[in-house]
């Protein structure tokens, strides 16, 4: 039969040992010692998972301070150590004390042997679970550290990303809400990112929820939970990203595109800092940092009451506005120099030397798509190069307007509507309320038929 763990035993009366080590030698590996000075070097040498330690040692000593004294020494060498202590009846004052002070339970002498053999198993299975949250912590520093590497610091010299980052250095620190705004690609979840790294939960876990990806439906399960049963595929239960990310961070990104139901929800547990999992009657609390972020002008969606006003102010008590890469294109040889380098890796490619004729056709472009946009550009002239040289001819741009307007290609009148609304959107340059214009209709009509239409 194979034995479950290390236990050692401390105790200055060879009988008690002689019976312990019967007692429990057929489930666990005993090791018994009379001599407490010898403590230090043995826990040195091996790994107990249970300490079973007599309180007094001395003869005419019934303090309780030996013990204690020799609990301490132990947690030094294991902070996790277990340690039962055996103590007559009137050390049960002593034993308290000493379990407030780092024990972790006490048996009484004359013991029963059935009951100490189930105080000496459960105290095994508090060892490994210690050792399992332990292992699991480690790991989860493995994946923080791994998940750091693939979102590198944010790249910029020019004046307004100088302007963001003092903002971050200010705001990271807090567990103040933050809203992000941006247009796509310009790099919100990169500055969610880096707000938690330089946090005070930067050791805990940052999750991540893009609202626009999720029917609603999806969206309160994925966000809140649910519990086995709540519906019909609720074959288990299941934690929300809010529990998950308790004690750290949350990102939702596109928080825009969240319905007033799941606004309302939302705003209750930013409120109450407890969560309700779907299907579930009692509500457990959360910790978490909020940061949100939307490409949509929540403000007008306030006026049109597409979005909650409560809501809008408990998320932003700071706001970064991120700018467009047209809006800094003095950072665009840095970017495209940490792209080639991260390409040229990646596709095991030479290094490249970008012509000054490279460097000046991207700075000319707009930059529709942003950072997300040259990011792919830079990709494929790393890719489709067949020299060591980078010049103009190697960065190419599609030809194909984003959102070409043919209505002669097809007679479907939501298909050709579709098309003229993101149309208004391009040329507009994301603003709504001018698009809004363009299309003559309502802001509160243009949203309709964005959710209509599932546009960003």
């Amino acid at each position: 039969m194979q034995k479950e763990g290390q236990i050692l035993i401390v105790d200055d009366n060879n009988e008690i040992l002689v019976a312990l080590e019967m007692l429990l030698s057929d489930k666990f590996m005993v090791q018994t010692a009379k001599n407490p000075n010898l403590i230090p070097s043995i826990c040195k040498k091996e790994v107990f998972d249970v300490v079973i330690l007599d309180m007094n040692f001395k003869a005419g000593r019934s303090t309780g301070n030996e013990g204690i004294f020799w609990m301490h020494e132990i947690l030094k060498i294991d902070p996790n150590a277990i340690i039962v202590f055996i103590t007559a009846y009137s050390d049960l004052e002593l034993a308290v004390k000493a379990i407030r002070e780092g024990g972790t339970d006490f048996i009484q002498k004359p013991w029963d042997d059935e009951k100490f053999l189930i105080t000496i198993e459960n105290a095994y299975k508090l060892r490994q679970s210690k050792n399992e949250i332990n292992y699991l912590k480690q790991k989860q520093q493995h994946l923080i550290q791994n998940i750091s590497e693939q979102f590198p610091k944010i790249i910029g010299e020019s004046a307004p990303m100088q302007h963001i980052f003092k903002i971050i250095q200010k705001v990271a620190k807090t567990d103040a809400n933050v809203l992000i705004l941006g247009e796509n690609g310009t790099g919100k979840e990169l500055v969610a990112r880096e707000i938690h790294k330089l946090s005070n939960r930067q050791n805990e876990v940052f999750v991540n929820l893009d609202v626009a990806s999720l029917p609603d439906t999806l969206f309160e399960s994925e966000l809140f939970g649910y519990v086995k049963g709540a519906f019909t595929d609720a074959k288990t239960d299941k934690p929300g990203r809010i529990e998950l990310a308790s004690g750290g961070t949350l990102f939702l990104d596109e928080i825009g595109n969240l319905s007033l139901t799941s606004q309302s929800k939302l705003l209750s547990v930013i409120q109450n800092r407890e969560i309700s999992r779907l299907g579930a009657n009692y509500k457990s609390p959360v910790d978490i940092r909020l940061i949100c972020a939307t490409n949509k002008p929540l403000p007008e969606m306030v006026a049109d009451e597409m979005f909650r006003e409560d809501l809008l102010y408990r998320i932003n008590t700071i706001q970064i506005e991120l700018p467009p890469l047209r809006d800094r294109k003095e950072d665009i040889p840095l970017l495209v120099d940490f792209f080639k380098k991260k390409y040229e890796t990646k596709y095991n490619k030479p290094t490249f030397t970008i012509e000054p004729s490279g460097i000046e056709k991207l700075m000319k472009y707009q930059w529709p798509g942003n950072i997300r946009e040259l990011q792919h550009i830079v990709e494929k002239a790393v890719i489709m190069s067949e020299n060591d040289v980078l010049d103009e001819n190697d960065f190419w741009f599609s030809s194909l307007p984003k959102h070409p307007l043919r209505i002669h290609d097809t007679l479907d009148l939501s298909e050709n509507e579709k098309r003229i609304i993101m149309q208004a959107i391009e040329k507009s340059r994301g603003n709504y309320s001018k698009a809004a214009k363009e299309l003559g209709v309502s802001r509160k009509t243009l949203y309709n038929k964005l959710k209509k239409y599932e546009i960003e």
